[in-house]
């Protein structure tokens, strides 16, 4: 007798690696600046931030793009803001290079200091997009990287009105979500590891895969987006182990560091599909809806989205800065 669908569909699978099989269910991103790491893994997308891009920048393959950089920043006219215009064409010159790599889109990160200063984030992204359309490159392919504040929130809304594609990023609660989505953003990265570290931090506890709130608060965006039909794209990020990338498999997409790629290539573990717009609509959920006020008080009664917001902008300003800092010495 003949195998069933599912039965030949599990054979299948179970002969592949761990990071094909993903691959089935959920779109695979790599969560890196290097070029070869970004080709090893085959992703269809790749994500960047200031973090990665001050890594890169130090490495010594890539000081011609940095070099670049310099170069063509001290060609313009205006002279004002050397320094800032060599960081927006580096992080420009590096995405144009992830670009022949991947066939979709490349995400770059808006200056996380201006993650309180709408008009600002959204100047500095159609500057980003210019300098990507002055290389040849589409705005078709980039998604411009946003802080998930309200100020961020509501540029990406102006900017997706302009055409211009958008990333929030540093999401940590179902608000952020739901205002995202609102918005009509085109792609929301909420986080997952810095959840988990935060809860346990705060209550000593371990989680397994299951269990984990990141991969908790994931689950209920995912299915919030499918469940009102919501054309945002959910991609999970900031991974600390497998298990939390298989819980979310069929998730739009998954941006994940090398490190992990890695281990799922070297890895058979049969994967399941865990999430499904059919499963969706099964979820006993209502349809909510956050203004400024409410969003803001929502924020404010979640410790942990509140922290690590704050944080991640902290983190990525500090990387800016010290990205400047070795651009300085370069002059």
């Amino acid at each position: 007798m003949a195998s069933s669908p599912n039965k030949r569909r599990r054979v299948e699978l179970s002969d592949e690696n761990t990071l094909d099989q993903l691959k089935h269910f959920s779109t695979v991103v790599s969560d890196s600046g290097e070029f070869s790491q970004i080709e090893k893994f085959k992703p269809t997308d790749a994500t960047t931030n200031p973090s990665l891009l001050l890594a890169a920048a130090q490495m010594d393959q890539y000081a011609h793009i940095v070099q670049d950089s310099i170069t063509w920043a001290k060609q313009q006219v205006n002279q004002d803001d050397l320094v800032g215009n060599i960081t927006d064409k580096l992080a420009v010159n590096f995405g144009i290079e992830i670009l022949k790599i991947v066939p979709g889109y490349v995400s770059t990160e808006v200056d996380a200091r201006l993650s309180f200063d709408t008009e600002a984030t959204i100047a500095k992204a159609r500057k980003l997009i210019g300098l990507y359309e002055a290389a040849g490159v589409s705005k078709d392919r980039i998604l411009i990287k946003i802080a998930s504040t309200w100020e961020g929130i509501k540029a990406a809304e102006q900017l997706q009105r302009e055409g211009i594609n958008t990333n929030l990023t540093l999401l940590f609660n179902f608000a952020q979500a739901v205002a995202c989505a609102e918005a009509n953003v085109k792609l929301i990265s909420p986080f997952v590891g810095r959840i988990l570290d935060w809860y346990k931090k705060n209550t000593g506890k371990d989680y397994t895969p299951s269990e984990d709130p990141g991969v908790q608060s994931v689950t209920k965006i995912y299915n919030y987006y499918k469940k009102f039909n919501y054309q945002t794209i959910v991609m999970g990020a900031s991974f600390r182990s497998v298990g939390e990338i298989l819980e979310l498999a069929g998730c739009d997409r998954l941006t994940i560091a090398p490190k992990l790629l890695d281990e799922m290539m070297s890895q058979k573990t049969q994967v399941e599909q865990k999430l499904s717009p059919e499963k969706a609509q099964e979820e006993a959920l209502d349809r909510v809806t956050y203004d400024e006020k409410s969003f803001r008080w929502a924020m404010n009664e979640d410790p942990m989205a509140t922290d690590k917001l704050a944080e991640g902008i902290r983190k990525f300003a500090e990387d800016i800065v010290k990205l400047e800092a070795l651009i300085q010495k370069k002059l």
